[in-house]
This record gives structure tokens, sequence and C-alpha cells, in this order.
């Protein structure tokens, strides 16, 4: 039989609304909660109890008379515990179009009676999507298990390194204003068949706090766009007395961070003052103006210990959800392309350009890391005229970030260079902007970057690249292959790079870059053929140095590429962005030596 599945559906009333008569977010997580529930349990033959939620995506909202379609099903079994998908549809029954809401994954506890022994069986499966969804059931329970740590880390590296939300300016308002506390008492109707408070219930009374919260800070009423991972860490029932405190963490320019802590207490323990802390969620906001436009938040600021960890934490966890997003909900490369003929290769060529320059002029691009790039002097080790040179001359001399100059680097530090990493949320791509200065020509760097088979010096999964065909004298195709970064087969990328030198003073040199198909380079069974929509470099004179900007749209064909650096796995982008730094300083270096 296949996997157990529950639908759903719900009319939506006045009662189930806000202000501006929308289908509010608590009711709505009320329902998910419910109806994911009783999947579980049709699984299971036994009670469960709610574990965790990933993060829920609001791409819709609902309004009063229309319908919403709830359909759970469950991914995947383990032990004690299985995962269970939601995807949460709108219908209007005036009309015959149906919109996505949102695709939620929960996790449930198979609570057998008397503590018995849970065991419980497999999924069967009988679609291709049901066995997609079995397979990134475990991907996903990784995630859940190692978030905690990856979270950790990354506050621990965005308290040393980004130096930006530390420095408090003017005008930025103090989160102490945003807190918010109130009290629930659970009753019967608030409780599952079991007596255990529903979770969705415990997540609409976290909404409704937050949504106070925000509007401290932006005077408006904020809209739930998404709702962090969280995990419910212990159970309340009928007669607790639960508390909610909640306050602003952090803002990121059109949206807010609001985390909620929820606190249990039963009649002994309101008494005495001993809390049960049984869950924290971070919920994210928006808000538009009287013109329908989305507000951009003030900055905010906290002076005290706890808040700064709060501050750093909403940092960790945006990086973390950018990853999540743009991986989990899209595990398949379903870029098409058109293959490379004459006809249409001037399109292509143009359209490369194009695209890049459109994706740089963006509005919206919000800086998450800031790393510096302590550089140290190569002279010693630079082969001249194909000799090793232990001791060059300081007439001849060049040091990386040091113009003919000697410093005994036991004695003080080296200059250090900033690595800016930016992102840019749309709906269908996640794209990333790292920023690099170098202290060479801009011409220079043009040239060592646009021609790609100098880039496997300095980025480390490039195995080999060839020059495939010579288009123009500035667009040339390239296959490169890569080393494997899943444990599967290594990937491959079929590429055109297209080089522009400015058309006048003040424009950048442009090295554009997206993937084409040609008959003769088909695909190989050795390699997994990857592709590359937008990507590239816009290289900025600055005095004898270059401001180099890297771009790329985060298509799932590259994802997995920067996705360890947003999650917080590895510093791969500011690695290869360092390395690239020193291959085009050296190369600087060399000339000025020989």
């Amino acid at each position: 039989m296949a996997a157990a599945q529950v639908h759903m559906c719900q009319t939506i009333f006045p009662a189930h609304t806000n202000y501006r008569g929308e289908l509010g977010a608590g009711q709505l997580l009320k329902w998910i909660d419910t109806t994911a529930c009783l999947a579980a349990e049709k699984h299971a033959g036994m009670p469960c109890v709610t574990a965790s939620v990933d993060d829920i995506q609001f791409e819709e909202t609902a309004r009063v008379g229309q319908i919403i379609s709830i359909n759970a099903k469950v991914n995947r079994a383990f032990t004690t515990s299985m995962e269970v998908g939601v995807k949460v549809t709108l219908q209007d029954p005036l009309t015959t179009f149906q919109k996505l809401i949102c695709v939620a994954f929960s996790t449930y506890v198979a609570k057998p009676v008397h503590n018995g022994k849970v065991d419980l069986k497999p999924v069967k499966f009988v679609t291709a999507q049901d066995s997609l969804e079995h397979t990134l059931a475990a991907e996903r329970r990784k995630i859940r298990l190692d978030h905690e740590r990856v979270c950790k880390n990354l506050v621990e590296e965005c308290g040393m390194n980004s130096e930006q939300v530390c420095n408090q300016k003017e005008g930025e308002i103090s989160t102490d204003l945003t807190h918010v506390q109130s009290t629930e008492l659970v009753l019967p109707p608030h409780a599952n068949h079991q007596g255990n408070t529903f979770g969705g219930q415990i997540m609409a009374w976290m909404e409704t706090v937050a949504v106070i919260s925000a509007s401290r800070l932006c005077r408006l009423h904020p809209t739930l766009k998404s709702v962090d991972m969280f995990k419910f860490r212990g159970p309340s029932t009928v007669g607790d007395r639960l508390v909610f405190n909640a306050i602003v963490n952090n803002t990121f320019q059109k949206s807010i961070e609001v985390g909620v802590r929820v606190e249990a207490f039963n009649c002994e323990e309101w008494a005495k003052g001993q809390a049960r802390h049984i869950n924290s969620a971070f919920l994210i906001f928006n808000a538009v103006n009287e013109h329908g436009e989305l507000i951009t938040f003030p900055r905010v600021k906290s002076i005290t210990k706890d808040g700064l960890r709060r501050y750093h934490g909403a940092i960790a966890r945006k990086k973390i959800r950018l990853a999540r997003k743009y991986i989990l909900l899209n595990p398949a490369n379903n870029c098409t392309l058109d293959f490379w003929d004459r006809g249409n290769q001037a399109d292509k060529i143009e359209s490369n350009v194009t695209a890049l320059t459109v994706l740089a002029a963006k509005p919206g691009w919000e800086m998450i890391s800031t790393s510096l790039d302590y550089l140290y002097p190569l002279c010693s080790s630079l082969k001249l005229n194909g000799h090793s040179n232990p001791n060059p001359s300081p007439r001849k001399a060049k040091w990386i970030g040091v113009d003919h100059h000697i410093r005994n680097p036991a004695s003080s530090h080296w200059p250090a260079k900033k690595i800016k990493m930016f992102t840019l949320e749309e709906t269908d791509a996640l794209s990333v902007k790292v920023e690099m200065q170098v202290r060479i020509s801009s011409e220079l760097a043009f040239s060592l970057l646009s021609d790609f088979r100098h880039h496997v010096h300095w980025v480390k999964h490039y195995s080999t690249c060839k020059i495939i065909q010579n288009v123009t004298q500035e667009d040339k195709i390239y296959h490169i292959t890569s080393i494997s970064i899943n444990g599967n087969k290594p990937d491959d990328f079929l590429i055109l790079v297209s080089q522009r030198k400015p058309c006048k003073t003040g424009d950048p040199y442009i090295v554009a870059v997206r993937s084409v198909a040609l008959t003769s380079v088909p695909s190989s069974e050795n390699y997994c053929r990857r592709e590359i929509q937008c990507a590239g470099f816009l290289i900025y004179p600055d005095g004898n140095s270059s401001f180099v900007s890297y771009y790329i749209q985060g298509t799932p064909g590259v994802m997995p590429y920067v996705a360890a650096t947003l999650d917080g796995s590895s510093k791969s982008i500011e690695d290869t962005a360092s390395g690239c730094i020193h291959f085009l300083e050296l190369q600087s270096s060399t000339m000025d030596c020989t």
C-alpha cells in the first residue's frame, strides 16, 4: 500500500482572518499540524506528537470565502519517528485557479500506550515522486540533527567577523522596546485526543505575540512570511500555564526576525516559579505600506550580552535558511538549454552579457558576511626566470599588499583585505555576490579572470579546463571538469565566456558566464552535467588596484557549490575568493620581479 495520506479542506470564514480579511498564519499552522498528525497516526497506528517543524515559506495569502486544501503524506518512517510532508493549496470556488500557499515538513514521534516498544513499518511508495521524497527525507533528517551545531558555529563566526553588525549607528532602535510577554491557560479545546497541547495551537499563540513584537518596531501590521526550523523540547498538557516571551532579534532590509520563547508551568510550578522551557521558535515577517509596497525595516541594536547573542543568531539562521530553501525545495536541475548553433549564437552572446549586467544592477543585495584575507609576502617563493629566488632584491620585490617594501612579518601584521559576501533572494533563485579588493591593475585582472584556464589554479573543485571553441575574439566556449562534491560522479560544465572591455571611463570590465549545449560535446556517463544560468565578474579600476565583484545565480545546478558556505559547513566561497586574490597578486608580483 502507498504512504499514509490525509486530506483536509477548510472554508475560510471571518473568524479565521486578520484585520485585512486574510487567513491568519496561526490558524493555518493549526490546520497543518492537525492534518500532518493524522497522517502520522494513520501510518503508525498509535498516538503521535509533534517533534519538530522545518522551515515553512508562505508564498500566497488566502481570503474569506476561499478554500484551503491541505494534503499530508508520510514520506519516510525511521525507527520511532516519521517525516510528514504537507502541501497547502488555495482554491477559489468562483474560479478555476489554484495557488500554492506553502510546503511544510514535520517530524512526529510515535507514543505507544504504556510506553511499549516502537519499530515503525517502512513506507511503501508507488510513484517516482514518492521515491524522490523518500530519499530527500533522509537528507532533511541529517540537516535537522545537525541544525543546532551548525547554527552555533555560525553564531560564533558572525560574532567574530561581521563587524557591520557590531558598529551601532545613530538611528538604530533598541530591541528591548519590542519585548512582549503573554500568558495562556491550556484548556481542553487546546489539546489533542491525548490531552497534550496541540503543537499547532502553540505555534498559533507564538505567531500572535510575534506579530505584536514586530509591530512595535515597524508601526504597521506585519505579515508572517516564514517560520524557521524549530523543535518541541517538551510536552505541555491541559491545565498548564504557558508564558510566551517575544522580541525582535534582527532586521534584514525587507524582513524582520522575531524570536519567541515558550515556558510551561503546572499549578505547583506556577507557585514556585519553576519554568519548563518547552519551545523556542523564530518567525520572519515583512510589512507593506499604504501603497502595497514592502517597507524597509529600521536597523536595530542591543547592548546586552543576550541581545547580541540573539542578534548574531539571527544572521546565522538567515544563512542556513537560504541554503536549505534553494537546495531542498529544488532538488533537480531543471534548466533547459537550447543547443548552440550559428543561428542563435549572437542572441546567446548578447543575453550572456545582458543577464550579468541586469543581475548586478538588481536592488536588494544584502551583506551576510565579511571576512579578512591576511596577506603574506610571496616573493620569497617566486620563481624568477624559472629559478627560485629566496632572497629577492628590495628594488625588484613586490609583496602582496605592500608595494616595494620589505617588512618583517614577525614584527607587525601584513595588510588585510576584506572579502564581503552578499545574497539576493528571489522567488526562484538565490544569487550570491562576492566583493574583493585586489592590488593589481584592472586590465591585468581582466586578462587573467577572462581566461578560465587560469581558474584551475585557485578554484579548488576545478580539475581541468580547456577551450572547445573560439566563437569570436571576445567569446569562447570552455569545457570544465570538477571533482565530486557529494560523493557521486564528478561534475562537468560547458560554458560560454564573454569578455568585454569598458566602453567609456567609469564602466567596468565584464566577464560573463552561462552554460551552453553543444552536439559535439554531449553529456558523458562519467560526469554529471551541471548548468550555470548566469555568473561572471565585474572589474572596476581603483587607482593602482582593482575592485572585483563576482556574481553567480544559484540555480539548482550550482547551489551545491555555494550551499556549504551558506549553511556553515565550510568556508568554500571565502576560501575561493582568498585564493583568487592571492593568485592574481602573485601573477602581478611575478611580472614585477622579472
